[in-house]
């Protein structure tokens, strides 16, 4: 059954993709540079009231707690990527590499720059896991 992005059930089913994901493992085995915020933008056109960000505890492969947020606690992360709606599902239907997305200003990073473009196969293949979650965009 379809899981609505975002949401706290689709939160926790990401995180459990990320976690079964060997080739994210290997991957992210040497991230330890802290939680990365995903922040979606707010669009009351949708049904999104408020930005909405999921928060995903990500530690040498593994993802020890991911959670929904809000913009505040996001800015909070050692990373924060913002973008719309539109912008995260051409990430999640791999329409928009995220890293390219940042480069471009498609997406917006409050971060180090540096240390993400190092661990670019890390960043897709945490795109590929979103993949592994049955997904129902609010917006179709």
């Amino acid at each position: 059954m379809a899981i609505d992005f975002p949401s706290e059930e689709w939160t926790a089913a990401y995180k459990e993709a990320i976690n079964a994901s060997t080739a994210y493992t290997e991957a992210g085995k040497t991230w330890t540079h802290g939680a990365i915020a995903l922040v979606v933008s707010a669009d009351p056109a949708i049904g999104l009231e408020e930005d909405t960000a999921f928060i995903l505890d990500l530690h040498e492969g593994v993802c020890r707690k991911a959670w929904l947020s809000n913009l505040e606690e996001a800015q909070k992360q050692p990373f924060c990527i913002i973008g719309n709606y539109a912008q995260w599902k051409q990430v999640m239907r791999k329409e928009l590499d995220p890293i390219k997305g940042m480069m471009q200003g498609k997406l917006k990073l409050k971060g180090n720059l540096p240390i993400i473009v190092r661990f670019v196969k890390a960043a897709q293949e945490l795109v590929n896991c979103t993949s592994d979650v049955d997904t129902r965009f609010i917006d179709e």
